[in-house]
């Protein structure tokens, strides 16, 4: 089958990589243009120009001069996958199978951008892969192909993010195989069960350690890479100083220890806080500006001592 790949981030590039290696052939990779003075090509631009895959950057996929461009190529099936715009029922239309979709959650679990950063921020202890018939709502079209993936304790969102692009994938092409023999069977998803999983901001990176220490992890993990969890440690002398976490681990909470959450409990080894219900070890931290440090290296840099507060 003819394809046009439609993708801009990385977790679009397995799929592209998959699909130019298969016995179908992809006509065109259609990608969102980079945005500011020193953005870089996308992920999905940089991977379809090494494979010699022409590569169109509209503005917008669902203006007239787009979808006339994209019907001169004639393809038989568009391929959406970390795309970055939803597209109309015009465009949908262009092919003669329309779209199919990869979607990084068990749908019609985590319908929307950040299905991956939702399912480690619930404590999901699975998640996976869906392709589905596109239609016009937001992740709502019938199912094509699932697998299921089991989500590491200690697996941030982009490490999870990376396993999920590669088995991806495979469940694409076996889609694509299905529809090019018209073996594929939709099933229509329950939207009684559907939930959302909008797009993260900064702001949802701030650390409450009102909270489970669990939760908190979760948190650390989830917004890995971006936009990345963080607080602010109260010093004696001078303003606060915004700390990146970038990794923590569980310990267990002493009984009859009275200790406000955000206190330093210790700094025998990573920096011990107390949290609502535990305490997490800083195995890693950015301090603003600089590197990223693990526990250690940071105490041998900055004097956090026992009693000091990390706030919101």
């Amino acid at each position: 089958m003819r394809i046009a790949l439609l993708g801009t981030g990385p977790f679009a590039v397995p799929t592209l990589k998959a699909l130019d290696a298969s016995a179908h052939e992809v006509v065109c990779a259609v990608s969102r243009p980079p945005r500011g003075r020193r953005a870089e090509p996308a992920p999905v631009t940089t991977a379809a120009n090494d494979l010699a895959i022409e590569v169109w950057l509209p503005d917008t996929v669902n203006c007239d001069s787009a979808r006339e461009q994209l019907a001169e190529l004639a393809p038989d099936l568009l391929v959406v996958c970390d795309y970055g715009e939803i597209l109309k029922p015009a465009t949908l239309e262009v092919p003669r199978l329309g779209g199919v979709n990869l979607h990084g959650s068990l749908l019609p679990k985590y319908r929307g951008a950040a299905p991956v950063q939702w399912a480690i921020l619930n404590g999901d202890s699975e998640t996976g892969n869906t392709v589905i018939q596109m239609t016009p709502g937001l992740d709502a079209g019938p199912c094509l192909a699932v697998d299921r993936i089991a989500i590491d304790p200690d697996e941030t969102a982009g490490e999870l993010e990376s396993r999920m692009a590669d088995q991806g994938a495979t469940l694409v092409l076996q889609v694509v195989d299905q529809l090019a023999t018209g073996s594929a069977t939709p099933l229509t998803q329950d939207k009684s069960q559907a939930t959302k999983a909008p797009r993260l901001s900064k702001e949802d990176g701030l650390i409450d350690w009102t909270r489970t220490a669990m939760e908190i992890k979760n948190q650390v993990r989830a917004l890995q890479p971006w936009p990345r969890a963080f607080t602010h440690w109260q010093r004696d002398a001078g303003q606060p100083l915004r700390l990146i976490v970038h990794r923590v681990s569980l310990e267990a909470f002493p009984d009859g220890s009275s200790l406000a959450p955000g206190t330093i409990v210790s700094v025998e080894g990573p920096p011990l806080v107390a949290t609502g219900d535990g305490q997490l070890r800083l195995q890693k931290i950015q301090p603003a500006g600089k590197r990223i440090l693990t526990g250690e290296e940071f105490l041998r840099g900055y004097p956090l001592k026992p009693g000091d507060q990390l706030t919101t």
